[in-house]
């Protein structure tokens, strides 16, 4: 991957990437990928953005969120295998909180299951544990995992 990769709102003609991006970064044994028509939703929204990570012609990933009054919530982070571990969730995150910041926005939330790795990513974006729902996510593998919510306020920076 260069390191020029550019980021761009995605548009509802996106949709065939951001699902390519969806398909090799979430593993089916979590069920945690979301499907065509839900990503349409997103497109409806005026309160909603999908942002996507290219790499020339290839996307390489994606964010999805949303804004509600002060606060924005991170839907979903995708990052495809063969880019990780290259910045792309970083500048992922820092474009959302941007986005968000510009639309008013001043706390900012995600849920992920508890085993989760990118929780490493979260935490060097400013984020914290706020919450956790006990037994909350069923995966497709039939194991039980717990939800963790985590919170960054706006005056906490944002990461480059």
């Amino acid at each position: 991957m260069s390191e020029d990769f550019r980021l761009a709102t995605a548009r509802v003609a996106d949709l065939a990437a951001v699902m390519q991006v969806m398909e090799a970064a979430f593993d089916p044994a979590y069920g945690e990928a979301w499907s065509r028509a839900q990503l349409l939703t997103l497109f409806a929204l005026p309160s909603a953005r999908v942002c996507l990570a290219w790499d020339g012609e290839f996307p390489c990933g994606f964010s999805a969120a949303r804004i509600a009054g002060p606060e924005s919530e991170l839907l979903l982070l995708a990052v495809d295998p063969a880019w990780r571990g290259r910045g792309v969730g970083a500048r992922l995150m820092a474009d959302w909180q941007r986005w968000a910041t510009a639309a008013g926005a001043e706390d900012y939330f995600l849920e992920m299951r508890a085993d989760n790795d990118a929780v490493h990513l979260y935490q060097r974006s400013g984020f914290s544990e706020c919450g956790r729902r006990k037994d909350y996510y069923r995966g497709n593998d039939g194991m039980i995992r717990d939800a963790i919510t985590m919170r960054r306020s706006s005056g906490t920076g944002i990461t480059r």
